[in-house]
């Protein structure tokens, strides 16, 4: 089984059940359980970020390892695969190239995400 690479957007939205995709993200979190499931340093730190304004940063991070997400860090594979993703793509935010460069860097299968736009930058692309 492959590599699951998530993006923030998924990761929030399973996390806030107001959120408009928190059922979708649940849903295809529970798909690619059995898969590994990895998370860029610098999607986990923008998943964070709400959770750090509220106070509840510790229980993101216990429930992250719960599910045994893998926080990976940004390398220079990422960088340099994120550079040429975005050479190509101009309007993709550096992020968001972060995540799918990532991808590309650990040779993951699919990449889920929230944002429908992503579905031009990479046949890996997932939208929840």
């Amino acid at each position: 089984m492959g590599a699951v690479v998530l993006d923030a957007g998924v990761v929030i939205a399973w996390f806030d059940a107001d959120d408009v995709h928190h059922e979708r993200a649940r849903a295809a979190l529970h798909s690619v359980r059995e898969q590994e499931l990895r998370l860029p340093a610098s999607a986990y730190a923008e998943t964070l970020v709400r959770h750090s304004v509220a106070g509840s940063a510790s229980a993101a991070r216990a429930r992250i390892a719960a599910a045994a997400i893998q926080v990976d860090p940004v390398g220079v594979d990422t960088a340099e695969a994120a550079a040429s993703i975005r050479t190509s793509h101009r309007a993709l935010r550096l992020p968001d190239a972060l995540v799918l460069g990532h991808a590309v860097a650990i040779g993951a299968d699919v990449v889920l995400t929230t944002d429908r736009r992503w579905k031009r930058f990479s046949p890996r692309v997932q939208v929840v």
